[in-house]
């Protein structure tokens, strides 16, 4: 493949792109990802994303929380993970729930890839991996990134102390979390998936019930933000579960970057990839619908658009296929 044309012209491009990247998060940074891996492709992006970071020592990706009723999800994500080399990665489901194959994709991935995962119920309890991975981390240090629904962040918070802690979970979450970045909503208003299906009663508890920080990436971000297109399908080999992924979802029609967003933003340091409204509280009604009121003070803020989605969206597959550089 290096040696045909196309992939020439492609890599002199996203050469030339490195050089305009902005910077990446110097210090390493400790990671949980909150994914729903089954409707959209974007969650496997993100998930190669962490891992490009964590191939150069710039997170440290604890866990996975599989937020999903896709039986073939958390074997999906195992499947991932081994590929990039990590096979020992916990990974957390929600349990008990009846179970609905609904994904374009995670039954060929867990079919098709190595995983130790074979059966939904081999994964830990998501809230119990949760508690866990947040006791054993010293305060403020972990970056929780949610790219699905609430359920499981918010069954964290309801959670009562236990033999790995004598906190309750929304006091665990406060003491250990630095940073929650939230793939959901729409800002200034509007009614995003994330946050109305399945399950927005755990988005109205989750958002009244977090203490700290808040960072949320909208659906009219993300939406701008075209990855996994063309260069995604001649970089990656097709053996990469990614790659068969998104052949899978749309045979590499591009997809928008929702998920990727909340990645990249939990990773940057400054505001250049987009400004950030940070004066007001994202208020969520019963039926998961949102607004933003400005004149209500809290931790919370959301992004808005700053750079061209379309350079983004050059950082974004970069990060997808494993391309890195200090300086990004």
């Amino acid at each position: 493949m290096v040696g045909t044309p196309r992939f020439s012209v492609q890599y002199c491009f996203f050469l030339g792109m490195l050089f305009v990247c902005y910077p990446l998060l110097a210090q390493q940074s400790r990671v949980i990802l909150d994914t729903d891996m089954d409707s959209d492709v974007d969650d496997v992006g993100a998930l190669a994303m962490l891992h490009t970071l964590a191939d150069h020592g710039r997170i440290d990706l604890l866990g996975v929380i599989v937020t999903s009723d896709d039986p073939y999800a958390p074997a999906c994500t195992d499947a991932l993970n081994q590929y990039f080399g990590r096979p020992k990665i916990p990974i957390g489901v929600e349990k008990g729930i009846q179970l609905t194959p609904i994904s374009r994709y995670t039954q060929a991935i867990a079919e098709e890839f190595p995983s130790r995962i074979k059966d939904y119920e081999d994964a830990d309890h998501a809230v119990w991996l949760y508690r866990k991975l947040l006791s054993e981390s010293p305060d403020s240090s972990v970056i929780v990134i949610t790219i699905g629904h609430l359920t499981n962040f918010a069954a964290l918070l309801r959670s009562s102390p236990d033999s790995l802690s004598s906190l309750s979970g929304a006091d665990l979450a406060h003491k250990k979390i630095k940073l929650w970045s939230c793939m959901g909503g729409m800002y200034p208003k509007g009614k995003e998936a994330n946050f109305y299906r399945p399950d927005p009663a755990s988005t109205v508890y989750a958002i009244e019930n977090w203490k700290g920080r808040v960072v949320f990436a909208g659906w009219e971000l993300g939406n701008e933000i075209i990855t996994g297109g063309f260069f995604l399908k001649t970089f990656l080999d097709e053996s990469s579960p990614v790659w068969r992924s998104y052949q899978l979802y749309n045979d590499f029609s591009g997809r928008q970057s929702w998920d990727q967003a909340s990645i990249l933003y939990a990773v940057s340091p400054n505001k250049g990839y987009w400004d950030l409204v940070d004066r007001g509280r994202c208020i969520v009604a019963p039926d998961g619908s949102n607004h933003w009121d400005s004149n209500l003070p809290s931790s919370h803020a959301y992004l808005v658009k700053k750079a061209d989605p379309s350079e983004v969206a050059k950082i974004i597959d970069a990060l997808m296929v494993g391309i890195y550089r200090d300086g990004f």
